[in-house]
């Protein structure tokens, strides 16, 4: 009775001690995600200096890391600050007046009165929606301006969390082989559950990252190419929103070129609205369509929908790091499942089993004595 007693009263402390560092850590959240993920897709590389060099961890790290900040911090700081940049950019000649977001959507009226008769069909007032489009566009182009003044003088608390995340990413590219041992070690589940687990987990992160990220790149990209080639304004800008908003699945891309197919057909630009429709359906789309099922869905082993929406959900609930917190909680919800389904209906399994054996082997013996059929 009182090691009975012992024991719950030291798991009473160990949850609350484990609960009480866990929110202590909630602050970097993001950081320790990322780096991660770093830990995860450079792995392989990893592995390959490990043949060429031998035992040297801390070496090993280190050129792993180094590789990791020149192919892809550096690369992304500076996309983001020409985003940022541009943006700001923009938002200046909306507030000098130069760019008249009303005369925009006056001529999206006339060019367009089905959709006016549409709208106040479902007693949607324009002159509202109007306003809060252009509410939404002036506040986002602000943020662009704050943030690139920030950005341009080096904020504090962008470059800590970049620095803590490359700091932890460098440990975990040297210790987390031993670190997942030791949680398999303690973690009273079964090693070989909690092996499935992590599989699943490193897994996920990365066909993840990995698709979502080459994805939005690969339409990122080709918009901002037709974007530029049909010589719409800010084409880096439009390009970066566009493989921001491809994160999500489906829909994605086309909140942006949609919009600005209507525009160019507002303004009589014909030939150009319907390219860049053209291009949009068969170039744009056809990565979403073709290639995220092929690079997420294929390693992640989630049906599509169950990738859409719990995409969706993470993006709605915890923001960018979302897309990958939403298919890592669905893949752990499907192997818990199929944990317990192996684990915990053995019995009905071997009822059946027995049922169907009693089944053969009677089947069996009627065979063997033909005479005594019915």
């Amino acid at each position: 009775m009182i090691k009975i007693l012992e024991r719950q009263t030291f798991l009473i402390a160990l949850t609350f001690v484990t609960g009480l560092f866990l929110f202590l850590l909630k602050p970097f959240f993001a950081p320790i995600l990322w780096a991660c993920i770093i830990a995860i897709l450079f792995h392989p590389v990893q592995l390959w200096l490990k043949k060429k060099l031998g035992e040297q961890p801390n070496l090993i790290a280190l050129i792993t890391l180094i590789a990791c900040i020149f192919l892809v911090v550096i690369p992304f700081l500076l996309l983001l600050t020409s985003f940022f940049q541009q943006g700001s950019a923009l938002y200046q000649r909306i507030a000098s007046g130069e760019i008249q977001l009303a005369q925009y959507f006056d001529q999206i009226r006339r060019a367009f009165p089905v959709m006016q008769q549409f709208l106040e069909r479902m007693d949607i007032d324009i002159a509202s929606l109007q306003k809060n489009a252009t509410e939404l566009v002036v506040g986002i182009g602000s943020f662009l301006t704050q943030n690139a003044v920030a950005l341009g003088i080096g904020t504090f608390n962008f470059f800590t969390k970049l620095a803590l995340m490359l700091y932890i990413a460098f440990f975990l590219l040297r210790d987390g082989r031993q670190l997942i041992e030791k949680l398999i070690y303690v973690i009273p589940m079964g090693d070989e559950r909690e092996r499935l687990l992590f599989q699943n987990i490193a897994g996920v992160a990365r066909a993840t990252v990995k698709g979502n990220l080459l994805v939005a790149m690969l339409q990122g990209t080709l918009g901002g190419l037709i974007f530029w080639i049909l010589g719409i304004p800010s084409p880096l800008l439009w390009g970066v929103i566009m493989a921001i908003f491809s994160m999500i699945p489906v829909i994605g891309a086309g909140l942006v070129w949609v919009p600005a197919a209507i525009y160019l057909y507002t303004i009589t630009q014909w030939f150009e609205a319907t390219v860049l429709i053209a291009y949009g359906v068969f170039i744009i789309g056809l990565a979403d369509n073709v290639l995220r099922p092929i690079l997420v869905g294929r390693d992640t082993k989630l049906p599509d929908w169950m990738v859409l929406l719990s995409t969706l959900g993470g993006l709605t609930l915890i923001g960018v790091n979302g897309f990958v917190v939403g298919p890592l909680i669905a893949v752990l919800f499907v192997a818990f499942w199929q944990i317990f389904g192996k684990d915990f209906n053995v019995g009905k399994y071997a009822h059946q089993d027995s049922n169907s054996e009693i089944e053969t082997n009677a089947e069996d013996s009627i065979k063997s004595k033909p005479g005594k059929q019915l």
